[in-house]
Formats: structure tokens, sequence, C-alpha cells
């Protein structure tokens, strides 16, 4: 009888507290806003997991892990799945942080332990009650397209508190081992890596007689030999020819401009162009690449024995010294800026893709324009100050509104930009391995921007069509994203020769007649005024009249 009796107040105790949990949802109400408790998080995953078929959470998946499938995977991940998990599958999105239950971050250990079947599941079929859709057409799609996928989210798996510990004791004792060392490990990858320009960027002409462009001869600007040229540098704009002089290497006073097939003379003046110009003599023999080139251009060049590496952005330029993970191949010895967060990996890239000068100089008596002592892992402003832009007034380095007016200024762009604001990394765009489209862009074109942009992306363009967006016919060159976002304004150094800005904001024709900043509508427009582009986008209903003003 007692059994019974404390059977019977159990159940009205759980009874009691059900009313009472009830009453307390009813009165705070249901919102998709509202803050899951611990209690709903748990509930919704073992649900989640419930539903699983036993013979899908013991499958394994079909495809390893490679430069290949990670690719694969992440243009996957960027079409289907970004817009609510995010770049960086934290699900911190205006659309992830406003359903409920919320978009998991896929790089926790929660998301993380699930098996490759239990992950492959769920992408496919979706999760009932939940935002997470079931893949259209599933049964008809490409399977392989989902574990590519798969392999993906697990690459998202940051590292763990011992692998950041290993990285903090390895690193100091760690030399530099070369990029042939990790070809053993990363053929592909470094089968890419060999053919891009930052490879390529500085070659010896005795090692590689093909790298000297033009003919020798035709010079009659500054006369040389190729026996004087111990480095060529640049194969895409322009070429300029390094000579060697005990230790130091120093640029001859001509270069050969690509696009144009002429020698031109090459010597940075010394006032009104690079800052550094008027520390150093006006005469090329007493400039030394090492200050002005070099770190940018090897691997651990160093200002004392003026020994370097590597020549070239090799792999280590990004990922540190390997001889440790060479030895012993983990994550928790080797450095990738692609797992750090956006300021510390776009600093890898920022470190030489920007005008700026040392924190600190000069250093020893000498004047660097590379920052001298980071290296990736590092915090960059501790070594590195991007140039000033005085607003209004167009200038070496910029335009009146800052953004940049010459080349290698990717960095003082970006860092100025809504997509640098949000997180979004140079590697985002960029893969620095190589690929095959130009700029070693992940893909080609608008194919690239409509990863995270388009008229059903709460990104924008808000729009049906990026036409109905540009106002211009499909495949027209005014379609392009980058025509008015991305605009080849910025002087590469020879005479006729520009490069896409990366500020990303698009200057109207009214910016051209108060700053004299050229616009995209008359750049390509050449023969028409911006009386005449202000007119015509005075028409575009979804553009705001104060927005062309």
């Amino acid at each position: 009888m007692k059994i019974w009796r404390a059977i019977l107040l159990a159940c009205c105790g759980i009874a009691g507290l059900s009313i009472l949990g009830l009453a307390l949802l009813i009165g705070r109400g249901f919102r998709a806003t509202s803050t899951p408790t611990f209690f709903e998080r748990v509930l919704a995953r073992r649900v989640r997991n419930f539903a699983i078929p036993l013979r899908e959470r013991i499958a394994k998946s079909p495809v390893t892990e490679s430069s290949e499938s990670l690719r694969k995977g992440r243009e996957e991940f960027l079409s289907r799945c970004s817009v609510c998990h995010g770049l960086d599958g934290s699900g911190k999105t205006e659309m992830g942080l406003n359903l409920y239950p919320r978009v998991p971050d896929l790089r926790a250990p929660a998301t993380q332990r699930l098996s490759d079947g239990e992950l492959h599941y769920i992408i496919e079929n979706g999760v009932s009650l939940t935002g997470m859709p079931a893949w259209r057409n599933a049964q008809r799609e490409s399977s392989g397209a989902i574990w590519n996928l798969v392999v993906f989210i697990r690459s998202l798996r940051p590292l763990t508190g011992i692998e950041f510990a290993q990285q903090a004791t390895t690193g100091p004792s760690a030399h530099y081992a070369g990029s042939q060392a990790c070809e053993k490990c990363h053929a592909q990858i470094y089968d890419r890596w060999k053919r891009t320009p930052m490879a390529n960027v500085v070659r010896d002409p005795r090692k590689h007689p093909e790298a000297i462009i033009p003919k020798l001869e035709t010079n009659t600007v500054a006369k040389f030999s190729k026996e004087q040229v111990a480095f060529v540098y640049g194969s895409i704009w322009k070429q300029r020819y390094f000579t060697k002089v005990g230790d130091d290497y120093f640029p001859l006073p001509v270069q050969w401009d690509v696009g144009t097939q002429k020698w031109l003379p090459y010597m940075v003046p010394s006032h009104g162009a690079d800052w550094w110009g008027e520390f150093y003599p006006p005469d090329n023999m007493q400039r030394p690449t090492g200050p002005t080139c070099d770190g940018c251009h090897s691997v651990d060049y160093n200002i004392h024995s003026k020994q370097i590496a590597e020549w070239n952005v090799g792999c280590e330029a990004c990922h540190g010294p390997g001889s440790e993970h060479v030895a012993h191949p983990t994550r928790g010895n080797i450095l990738n800026p692609g797992r750090m967060d956006s300021i510390a990996g776009n600093d890898t890239c920022i470190r030489c893709h920007s005008q700026g000068r040392p924190v600190t100089s000069p250093i020893e008596g000498r004047y660097y324009d590379w920052p001298m002592g980071y290296r990736v892992g590092l915090r960059l402003r501790d070594f590195w100050k991007l140039e000033d832009c005085a607003p209004g007034q167009t200038a070496f380095y910029y335009f009146p509104d800052c953004t940049a007016h010459k080349n290698r200024m990717q960095g003082n762009d970006f860092a100025q930009s809504v997509m640098y604001e949000h997180g979004i990394m140079c590697s985002s765009c960029h893969d620095v391995h190589g690929t095959e489209n130009r700029a070693q862009l992940r893909a080609p074109g608008n194919q690239l921007c409509m990863e995270c942009h388009g008229p059903t992306s709460p990104n924008g363009p808000h729009t049906a069509t990026v036409e109905e967006h540009t106002h211009h016919g499909v495949g027209s060159p005014g379609s392009e994203c980058v025509a008015c976002h991305m605009p080849k304004i910025e002087t590469e150094g020879v005479p006729g020769a520009y490069v896409h800005a990366h500020t990303f904001r698009f200057i109207t024709p009214a910016m051209t007649d108060q700053f004299q900043i050229p616009n995209p509508c008359t750049t390509c427009h050449a023969e028409k005024s911006t009386a005449w582009a202000k007119e015509a986008m005075s028409h575009w209903p979804e553009w705001s009249p104060w927005k062309i003003r």
C-alpha cells in the first residue's frame, strides 16, 4: 500500500510540475528569438539523433579528405549552408540567430562527435520541426556531394587545448625546412602552388633561363647583360632585374612593361612616392632590396646575415617553421591561417599586400618597407602600421575617399570594407595554393560572388536577378560584380596598368565630380559624361536618389 501511495504521490508531483511548466511556457509565450534552455538543447539533439536509423549511424564515408574533396565540399557548403551556418560554420548569422532551435555550431564538439553516417543522414534528410531542410531531390543528386560536404564539416573542427599547447611549445624550437619538405604528404597542393605567381615572383635566370621575358638587346633605356642578372622579379604586370654585389641585391634602373612590351626607366623618386625613398640616395645601386623588398619575396629574411630560408612565398611563409611538423605531422605543430580568427588569418596576407611602415623606424639604422620581425601567428599591428589616409585629398597612396590609389594596397582597402568587418578572409575568395582562375580565385567571376550573394541571399542584391540589379545584359562586362564593386582604378606602377579596388564600395559618378575619383560607369563608358551616368541611374527604381548624388 505504501509503494502505491509513493507512486501516486510521484505521479502527482510530476503532473504538478508539468502543469506548472506548461503554465510558465504559456505565460512566456513561444518566440523564435527566445534562447533555448540547456534542457531544450539536449532534448532537441537527443530526439534528432534518435530519429537516425542504425544503418545510417554506422555508415562510413567513402570519401577521404583531400584538397579536391575539401574544395568540392566547401563549394557545396557556401552555396547551400553558409546562409544559416556562416562562412566559418559558427551559426552566427542573421538567419542562424533567429531560428528556433538555434542553428548549431558545426565546429562544436556536439557536432564533431557525430559519425560520418549521422552527418550524411542529417544533411540529406533535414531535421523535422527545425529550419534544417532536406536536400531537394536528394535521391537524384550525387551522394558524393554530400560526402564531400561531410569531409568539409570535419575540417571545421577547431584545435583542441592540447593542440594549442603543442603549438606553443613546438613553435620556438622549430626551424624552417623548405617547401620541398611539404611535397611528400601534400603533393597535390604542392603541385598547384608551384605554378602560382607566389612561388615564382623571384627567379634565378641561371636556373630558369625562360624567366627573362624580353630580348635584352632591345633595351635602349639602361643597358645590362644577362650575366648581371641575379634575380628576375615579376612577370604579370612588369619585370625588374636585380644584380648582386657582395651579400646584397640591387634593382637595375630599368623595367619591362609586360602590357605595352616596352622598356621603361625604374627608380623610386626621393619625394612624392614611397615613403622610404627620401631615406636612400637617388641611385638604385645604393638601395639594396633587403630593406625594401626581400622580406616579402622570401621566407625568413635575416637582416643581419642577409640570408633566407627560401626565396619566394613558400609554404612556411604562411604556415610557420615546419621542421617539427615534417618529422611528426599533427595539427598541433604547424600553423594554419585558415583556422585562425579572421584578423590573424587576414594579417598573414596583409603583411605584404599593404602599404605601411614598421611601428619602429628606423630599425638598426635601416628603413624597412615590410613588417620586420613579424611572422605568422604574431599580431601584425605590433610590427606594422598601415599608411594613413587624409580624406578629401588625392595622394600617392589614396584617393580622397581612402580607396587605394596604387597597387599592393589590397590590405589597406580590405580593412575598410564591410566584408572585413563581418569576418570574411582573403582566403574566402583566393586560394594561394593555386587555381585555374585569374588571381588564384576559388571560382571565376560572378560565380564566386554568388556563393555569398544573390537574389535569395539576405546579403543582397535584393532583386530577382543579377541583371535587374546591374541594369546590364546577361554576360556583359557591366553585369560582372567586380565591374562596379571592385573597379580597376588602382595603378600598378607602369603606365596604363590598373588593378581592382578591394573596398567593395560603389564609387558614384558624383564622387568623380567632387573628388576626381574614377567611377566604374564612365571608366567603362569612356565616351560618356558623369551627367549622363547620373541621369541613367536616376531611372533605376531600386536605387535611392541619395546614393547617387
